[in-house]
């Protein structure tokens, strides 16, 4: 976003379209992450997660990329909180089938193009990585952020942060190259 600032000071004012644009930068973001980690549950924690964001946005400060960090911080938070929920509790999930009625929401076409390429590589992303890998993989290309930013997310030094980075890169080339793909 190059008018970033602007769009943050209207967000704050309470305008509608920065609000919007906000929203539509961040929360896609945010299903991708969540979706990865825990899929059934990744319009939810996105949802609430976002809604902590537009709550805060009069407190944070600083530039887009410290954005998208402190959002991020706020959706794994959301995410922990729905770890530990149902580390307490049982739920009973509900069957997919009786949620076809509920109907989506969107363009179509848009988010079918667009899950294509996503989902498969989230699929192997977390089907080939440990959860540590696939978490530094996705905030680091889904959130786009650097280094710095991931080892705050998830409290691990940046060293950590590189060495997870550098095995799950390596190990993805690995299982690309198995399935004939090339880079």
């Amino acid at each position: 976003m190059s008018d970033f600032q602007d769009v943050l000071i209207a967000a704050r004012e309470g305008e509608g379209w920065a609000l919007g644009r906000l929203f539509r930068v961040t929360y896609p973001r945010f299903v991708c992450y969540v979706g990865a980690v825990a899929p059934a549950d990744a319009e939810d924690v996105a949802a609430d997660a976002w809604l902590d964001v537009a709550r805060g946005l009069h407190r944070f400060e600083g530039d887009e990329q410290a954005f998208r960090a402190w959002a991020f911080t706020i959706a794994r938070r959301r995410l922990l909180d729905l770890r530990r929920s149902r580390a307490r509790r049982r739920t009973d999930p509900v069957d997919p089938g009786q949620l076809v009625a509920a109907g989506g929401t969107g363009d179509v076409e848009e988010e079918a193009l667009t899950s294509l390429g996503t989902g498969w590589a989230i699929r192997l992303i977390t089907s080939s990585l440990s959860p540590d890998q696939a978490e530094v993989v996705i905030l680091r290309v889904i959130g786009e952020l650097g280094v710095d930013e991931v080892a705050a997310i998830m409290g691990k030094r940046r060293g950590t942060i590189r060495v997870l980075q550098h095995r799950a890169l390596r190990r993805l080339a690995q299982v690309l190259q198995g399935e004939g793909v090339t880079p």
